[in-house]
């Protein structure tokens, strides 16, 4: 595989609040990568970092083998292959809309980078490839919750990136919302994009390839059956309750797999009864 980011030792501290301690990761090409952790636990910190907004006070972050700093990002060149490439989604969609209409949020960034007449172009295909070309001429902030997430997510789209960083991607969403939601990452990864999200959300799991688990450090990195193996109580995690319900069998001597949906659920009892 190839990789696309790597961190060394990289530490992270808010005054005298160290929020991550010697991470060291890699995060590689085609791949959905979750990064799970509790509230307070350094995963925004560690999203803005991949994106460049901010650098380790120690360690080093490395895009596609060359060291990323803040000088690397005055250079013209990388700094347009580096914004074209990688793609951050925050967790409150209001940080990321500032435009008169939807139409004006989506096209802002290829207009920027292909002019008018390619951008407005590119704004028409990303609207209806998220299916919210109707919501074309609405103020963003006279939308729902999960309409401006898919807003984000088409601003973010609109310049074609490798890698997709998102924040809590879930957060605050009514169930109809969350399902879309998931079903856009299933697409970005059948696309064959990096997509990196982070979340104390147990039940999104099951959408990636990795995980690591943070709490300011590496606590764990692997596979998702790996992660019931960690006291998921001390670590303040959302577990799904048919995780638990499971969890709760495996603890009583049943020889189970830990489900992470229903569905999942379903075919294992399937199996226990036949």
């Amino acid at each position: 595989m190839k990789e696309i980011f790597k961190l060394k030792d990289v530490s992270y501290n808010y005054g005298n609040n160290k929020v991550l301690d010697n991470i060291n990761m890699e995060i590689y090409e085609n791949e959905v990568l979750c990064i799970l952790g509790p509230n307070g636990a350094g995963k925004t910190t560690l999203l803005k970092i991949l994106d460049g907004l901010i650098f380790p006070q120690s360690g080093k972050v490395y895009f596609k083998g060359k060291e990323l700093t803040e000088n690397l990002l005055y250079d013209r060149d990388f700094i347009k292959e580096f914004r074209s490439s990688v793609s951050l989604i925050f967790q409150n969609p209001d940080v990321m809309l500032f435009n008169p209409t939807v139409f004006d949020e989506v096209i802002y960034t290829p207009t920027q980078l292909y002019g008018k007449e390619r951008g407005a172009k590119i704004g028409y295909e990303t609207l209806n490839r998220l299916n919210i070309s109707h919501l074309k001429d609405r103020h963003p902030y006279n939308l729902s919750g999960g309409e401006k997430k898919k807003v984000c997510i088409s601003c973010s789209l609109s310049v074609n990136p490798d890698v997709i960083l998102m924040d809590e991607p879930t957060s605050s969403l009514d169930p109809k919302s969350k399902k879309e939601l998931i079903d856009i990452i299933k697409k970005l990864k059948e696309e064959n994009k990096t997509v990196v999200f982070v979340t104390h959300d147990l039940g999104l799991i099951g959408l990636s390839d990795r995980c690591y688990v943070i709490n300011k450090s590496v606590i764990y990195e692997g596979d998702i059956k790996g992660i019931f193996d960690l006291n998921l109580d001390d670590l303040n995690l959302d577990v799904p309750d048919i995780s638990k319900l499971f969890m709760e069998l495996k603890n009583r001597g049943y020889d189970v797999d830990i489900p992470i949906t229903v569905e999942d659920g379903i075919k294992i009892l399937d199996k226990l009864i036949k």
